[in-house]
């Protein structure tokens, strides 16, 4: 009557590397078609594994694009983002979840109500602001519109509500201050929310195309996924190797951060809890 618990437990590890597979796929396919020269992707473009490998594609990528410049405003935008939303979350969500003020329930019914409306819908405001005050192909016209989350601000509030009252006061009996209690007390123990907030926010804004399409004009300001996108023109059809090696290119650097951060947010859950 033993082995059905063992049997259970090697069910449940086989289900879950099957649908690990069927998410890994598509990255398995871009980067397989990566290494195929044109031709053969055109022959043969059901094929998986490729005839003849090569590093043409790469080697392409990074003599038709300034790929380091890319790099730089791709990553100054996502972590000036992922930054600025933690900092402003921080004390927004305390406030919401922790001081005791006049339409509170309001405000928070406000900030959650924003979650429903998305980006593309309030662009043409935004934009129009930024090109007042002369922040188009700027760094900062890409960070400053999504420097304040309102789903960052919902996290840490939940998160808040399970850290005791007493903990706070104790601090503001020994003379702490509020930004003390904020940023040096409670945000270590907000360790796994806001590491979920900051992969969120990295990933989701180094993968943005909408925006910096919109706000800008040429390579000063451009990021990595609008280089990408200007990788399928051609006169003769879509380059798709060169498009499959820029999107691998585009990917790994996710997919790092993603990898290290994902460690330490599952350390901090085995430990203590999520959002604990």
């Amino acid at each position: 009557m033993r082995p059905r618990p063992a049997l259970s437990g090697w069910f449940r590890q086989g289900a879950l590397c099957a649908v690990a597979l069927v998410w890994l796929f598509p990255y398995l396919w871009m980067g397989l078609t990566s290494l195929k020269p044109l031709a053969e992707i055109i022959s043969a473009p059901t094929a998986l594994w490729p005839k003849q490998p090569t590093l043409d594609a790469y080697r392409e990528v990074f003599r038709s694009l300034p790929l380091a410049r890319y790099f730089f405003n791709t990553s100054v935008m996502a972590l000036g983002i992922a930054a600025l939303q933690i900092t402003l979350a921080l004390p927004a969500g305390y406030a919401l979840a922790k001081l005791r003020f006049r339409g509170k329930r309001w405000a928070f019914g406000v900030i959650v109500a924003t979650l429903l409306v998305p980006a593309q819908v309030r662009f043409v405001p935004v934009f129009s602001l930024l090109a007042s005050v002369g922040l188009v192909n700027t760094l900062s016209g890409l960070i400053l519109p999504f420097g304040v989350s309102a789903l960052g601000t919902f996290l840490v509030r939940q998160a808040l509500l399970s850290v005791p009252d007493a903990q706070i006061e104790a601090a503001r009996i020994d003379g702490a201050s509020e930004l003390y209690i904020v940023y040096r007390l409670l945000a270590p123990l907000l360790k796994p929310t806001l590491i979920s907030l900051f992969l969120f926010s990295f990933v989701s804004h180094w993968n943005d195309y909408f925006w910096p399409l919109v706000l800008t004009t040429d390579e000063h300001a451009r990021t990595l996924p609008l280089a990408i996108a200007l990788l399928r023109e051609q006169g003769t059809g879509v380059r798709w190797h060169l498009v499959m090696a820029g999107n691998v290119i585009l990917s790994l650097p996710a997919l790092a951060v993603f990898a290290a951060a994902q460690r330490h947010l599952l350390r901090a859950i085995n430990v203590r809890g999520f959002g604990g």
